[in-house]
This record gives C-alpha cells, sequence and structure tokens, in this order.
C-alpha cells in the first residue's frame, strides 16, 4: 500500500505561549522566530524549539530566571519589533518613491516634455522640500528622476498599455479602424492607426493601435503591410472588421492598388463581408467648401493681411492703431489653407475690421479699389456669414468618440439648412445671414448680387448630395441603429423583421429607450430575444466617422519631434503618443510589484 506524504500543515500545530519563557523564541506570521539570533524555525514543535536553544543559548541565558529572565524577553521582543517596523517603513518608502518616478515620468510624457527634465522637477522638489518641510528632504532625494530613468519609466508604460490593449483586443465582437499618413519633422513617413471596438456589453474601446514609420515609399501597399502588421499583433480577427475610415488619398482608396482594395481581397480570400470605406466626413466638408471659388474675395482679404503682418514696422503700427480706435479685434488673422475654421475666423475678423483696415492701407498710399466696391462688399459679407455656417458645421463633427448616427444627423441637418437658405436667399430675407443683414441696412448703392450667390448655394449643395452620397446608402442602417422604433419594419433586411415587430410593442423597452443612453438600451437588450438587431449596434457602434482622433494626434506628433527634438526615436515617439491620447488606466502597482524596489543613489 502507498504511504501518504505527511503534511505539515494539517497537523494543527498551535505555537504556545510558554514557549517564549522557555525557549525567548515568539510567534512572526505564522513561524517561530528566536528573539536572541532571530533565528526562524518553520514548524511549530517544542522539540525542534528547544533543540535551537540548547544548542545555541542555553549556556548564556540558563541562568536567567523569574523577572530577570522576563525582563530580558520584552527588551529583546521591543528590539525585534523595532527592527521589523524599519525593514517595513524602508519597503514602504522605497516602493513610494518608484510610484512618485513612474508619476513624473507619466506628466512628462502627457505633456510632451523632454525626458531630461525629471532632472529639473527633481530640483523643484528638494528646493520646496528645503523651504517648507527641511525634515523631510531626504526623502524626495530617493526619487529616481534622471533621464535614463524617466526614458525606461516611459517605456515600461508604453509597454503596459499596449499590454492592455491586447487584452481587451481579444474580447471585441467588432472592430473598425482609422488610418492617416503624415511627414514628421525629419521626412519620415509616419501612419497612425487607430482602432474603434466595442464587447458583448457595449463597453467602447478607441485606442492608438499603432504608428508605423515607413521608410520608403507610401503606397498602397507599404501602408497596407503595416495595417497587417498592426492587426495580426493585437490578434484582431479581419472578420469583425467592420469599417475603415481614411482621408480620401488615392494611396487609401485607389479602387486597385489603395488600402481599402487590398483589404476587401484579404477578405475574399476568406469570404468574409468587405468592411464599409468612410471618407472622413469632416475632410468631405471642407473639400464642399473649396468648391466655392470666390478667389476674387479672398485673394483681396489675403493681400491685405499679408502687407500688414509681413512687415514688422507695419504691424506694429497696424496693432497700435486699432489699439486706439479700442475695436474688439486686437489684430488681423493670417489664412492657413490647411486648418479647417481658419478661412471662416480670417474672413469674420477682416469684415469686422474692414473700415480700419481701408484707412490704414490709405496711409501707407496702398490703393485696393475693392474695398470701396460695394458689389465686392456684398461678396465679403456672403462669403463671411456662409464661412460661419460651414465652421459651425465642421465644429459638430470634430470631438472624439463620436457615433456616425450622430455626424449623419448632423450632415442630414446641414442640407435642410442649405435648401432653406436658398429659398431665403431668393426671396432676400437674410433672418440666417447676419452680416448680409447689417450690411443691406447700411442702403449700398449696389443691390445684393442675389443670382450669383443663389448660384453659390446650389453649386454647395450639389456638391454635398455627390460626396455625402456613399453616408445615404447607409442610412436606413444607421437609422435602425439610432432609432429602432421609428424604422418602417417592411424597409429593413429580413432578419431584422422579426426582432424589430417584438421591439417596437414592448412598452417596457420603449420606456427604456427614452431615459437612457442608445450603448446601455442596447447593452440591456435580451441577447436570445434580440440577436440581430444586437449584433447590428456592435457594428454601427465602431465605425468612425472621421480622422479626426488622427489628425489631433498628428499635431501633438509635431509638438513632440519638434526641430528641437528631431533625434527621437519612432519607439519612443509611439510610447509617447500611446500615454498621450491613451483611454486606458496603467497599472503602475503591477510594474513596480515587477520590481525591487530600492531607493537610487
Amino acid at each position: 500500500m502507498m504511504s501518504r506524504k505527511r503534511k505539515i500543515d494539517s497537523e494543527c500545530r498551535i505555537f504556545k505561549e510558554q514557549w517564549t519563557y522557555d525557549y525567548f523564541f515568539t510567534r512572526y506570521k505564522e513561524k517561530a522566530v528566536c528573539l536572541i539570533c532571530q533565528n526562524i524555525v518553520a514548524v511549530f514543535k517544542e522539540y525542534n524549539l528547544r533543540r535551537h536553544y540548547q544548542t545555541q543559548h542555553k549556556d548564556k541565558y540558563d541562568c536567567l530566571v523569574g523577572e530577570v529572565r522576563k525582563d530580558k524577553i520584552l527588551k529583546l521582543k521591543h528590539t525585534l519589533t523595532t527592527q521589523q517596523n524599519t525593514f517595513v517603513k524602508q519597503k514602504q518608502l522605497n516602493i513610494s518613491s518608484l510610484q512618485a518616478s513612474f508619476q513624473v515620468a507619466k506628466l512628462i510624457a502627457r505633456n510632451g516634455r523632454p525626458f531630461v527634465e525629471g532632472e529639473f522637477v527633481k530640483e523643484c522638489l528638494l528646493s520646496v522640500a528645503k523651504e517648507m518641510c527641511p525634515e523631510k528632504a531626504d526623502l524626495f532625494s530617493t526619487v529616481s528622476l534622471s533621464g535614463a530613468t524617466m526614458t525606461r519609466r516611459i517605456e515600461e508604460m508604453g509597454d503596459n498599455l499596449q499590454h492592455h490593449l491586447q487584452n481587451s483586443a481579444k474580447k471585441l465582437c467588432y472592430f473598425s479602424l482609422a488610418l492617416d499618413e503624415s511627414n514628421d519633422v525629419r521626412d519620415s513617413a509616419q501612419l497612425l492607426i487607430f482602432m474603434r471596438g466595442t464587447n458583448e456589453y457595449f463597453e467602447v474601446t478607441e485606442e492608438l493601435a499603432a504608428l508605423q514609420s515607413i521608410k520608403g515609399t507610401t503606397t498602397g501597399v507599404d501602408i497596407y503591410e503595416k495595417v497587417c502588421q498592426t492587426v495580426n499583433g493585437l490578434e484582431l480577427d479581419w472578420a469583425k472588421l467592420a469599417s475603415v475610415t481614411t482621408d480620401g488619398a488615392p494611396s487609401m482608396v485607389g479602387s486597385k492598388r489603395g488600402v481599402i482594395a487590398h483589404v476587401k481581397q484579404e477578405m475574399d480570400k476568406h469570404n468574409h463581408p468587405h468592411p464599409i470605406a468612410i471618407h472622413c466626413l469632416i475632410h468631405q466638408q471642407a473639400l464642399c467648401f473649396k468648391s466655392l471659388k470666390w478667389d476674387s474675395v479672398m485673394k483681396i482679404v489675403v493681400s491685405c493681411v499679408n502687407f500688414i503682418r509681413v512687415h514688422a514696422l507695419h504691424h506694429r503700427q497696424f496693432q497700435e492703431f486699432l489699439s486706439e480706435l479700442n475695436v474688439a479685434h486686437e489684430d488681423a488673422l493670417y489664412h492657413t489653407e490647411v486648418r479647417w475654421l481658419s478661412r471662416g475666423r480670417v474672413l469674420k475678423c477682416f469684415y469686422d475690421l474692414l473700415p480700419q483696415i481701408t484707412a490704414f492701407l490709405l496711409s501707407k498710399n496702398k490703393e485696393v479699389p475693392e474695398l470701396n466696391d460695394a458689389e465686392w462688399k456684398w461678396h465679403l459679407a456672403f462669403l463671411t456669414d456662409i464661412t460661419e455656417l460651414l465652421n459651425s458645421f465642421s465644429l459638430q463633427l470634430q470631438g472624439k468618440g463620436k457615433f456616425i448616427c450622430d455626424m449623419a444627423s448632423h450632415v442630414k441637418a446641414f442640407e435642410v439648412k442649405l435648401g432653406l437658405l436658398i429659398k431665403q436667399v431668393k426671396e432676400e430675407n437674410f433672418s440666417h445671414l447676419p452680416t448680409i443683414q447689417n450690411l443691406s441696412a447700411d442702403k449700398p448703392l449696389v443691390a445684393f448680387p442675389k443670382k450669383t450667390c443663389v448660384d453659390s448655394l446650389e453649386l454647395l449643395q450639389k456638391e454635398f448630395q455627390f460626396r455625402f452620397k456613399e453616408l445615404h446608402l447607409h442610412e436606413q442602417d444607421i437609422q435602425l441603429f439610432r432609432n429602432p422604433f421609428s424604422v418602417e419594419i417592411e424597409n429593413v433586411l429580413t432578419i431584422y423583421q422579426m426582432e424589430l415587430a417584438e421591439l417596437q410593442n414592448c412598452d417596457s423597452l420603449k420606456d427604456a429607450f427614452k431615459s437612457s443612453s442608445l450603448l446601455n438600451f442596447y447593452a440591456s437588450l435580451p441577447s436570445e430575444t434580440y440577436p440581430n438587431i444586437r449584433n447590428h449596434a456592435l457594428k454601427i457602434v465602431t465605425i468612425l466617422g472621421s480622422t479626426y482622433v488622427c489628425e489631433q494626434t498628428f499635431s501633438r506628433m509635431k509638438h513632440l519631434k519638434s526641430p528641437t527634438r528631431s533625434r527621437l526615436t519612432d519607439a519612443h515617439l509611439h510610447h509617447l503618443l500611446r500615454l498621450a491620447v491613451t483611454n486606458m488606466e496603467l497599472d503602475i502597482d503591477h510594474l513596480i510589484s515587477q520590481k525591487q524596489a530600492h531607493s537610487s543613489h
């Protein structure tokens, strides 16, 4: 018969207080510790304790009896407790020092500061401590904030976030990608890949999937290879890809060699449905705006502003001139073509300062006949009002975490506004065009150029209808997600019809839809009763309507990798951007647990 191994834990041995008096042992963390030499005996067994005492300490301590022995035991206990507390306190201080080091590194990364500024932060901390709590200044000196340490901390935190993202990606039901490519200060092509996904509980993950550096050409094949590398690195399933959003560049949307074309070919290989291809709605809005070719206005505006601001003396004199007149604006604004809202702000400022600009140019002997032309002023006022409307529309589309249904609603609403404006301008009703309304109140000598303005609005309307026609093709799917109670059952796909009939006649779900957010509503739908409607919602939630997050991150990249930090490596740039834009929580405690806590020297 096979013998069973004896288990000490099962013997229920209990430490006896008498052993402390007899053998100078005390109990500490389920172990017997000798008060004299601090050796440990793992098993509460009298024989083991007695043997240790008799062989190591009997000759010296056996003579101590009665109260003398008890006093000696108390002193030894106090000494042991003091030592243990010292070790615990030192360990806690070391851990706090590590935590502080990580927190400073996180702040440096998120604010785009150089790694070596950790040393400057330490100098500031020590200076403050010496003034306010000099007795604790030594504590701050233990925090390691050197450039090398900050670099290492940022790398560790970036890897930690990457690990969290990989774990989250495994639980996603669907995901979508937003792609954009730009050059950094050293002309290295950087491809930003953002991912938005959702799990079965409708918990949305929107994160930077990767920053991929492209050293050679940036063709559709090159970009596609980087996308594949990212998707495979996160262990994402291509079958779960719901949509791909791009800026509409040929390398992205080319019918044969673009990224979208390669993605579709990949899906065809595995018989997966094609993802929805989205051309950034904000970019399309900007392209629609460019159809308004009012060069006769913009060239004069840019020319006048440049004349004022290109010469330092002129600029100073103009600012002083405005200061003396006490007007609302302090300066004329430069026009920047690549900035979405630039034109509207420049035109509004220029129109408001038109009398002052005209007077200043005359004082400098610069003739600009258009500034006194009544018809040109009508054109300026009209373009100012239209750009203000377009800027408001652009701001509605911008922002992180926007759902495609909300963005589609803004597009549809603006198309309705355009139709209303065309009708009102034909009737010379300027209720929604305040600049023109103010100008008409001055009763100019030239009549309002109705035909020119109506033609421009109709051209803008046609451009919107053309550029957003793909969005309208998915209108039924978007509407089903936005409000399943408002769609006609006959108009949806057959897989949704029975579930929709059940849903639309459930009063409790109607009340829940009115009182909760879309995500909470769909998360509460029973998956057994509404599997297809839930699945549809999971897919629509992930769609990114624009590359706004990419553009925003590129702006941060320009700040991080500036001419003064041009040697920043691609790997460090990736870590910094991830730390700057993440919505995930860093697990600093886990990072510290992997280290041996020790103070810096």
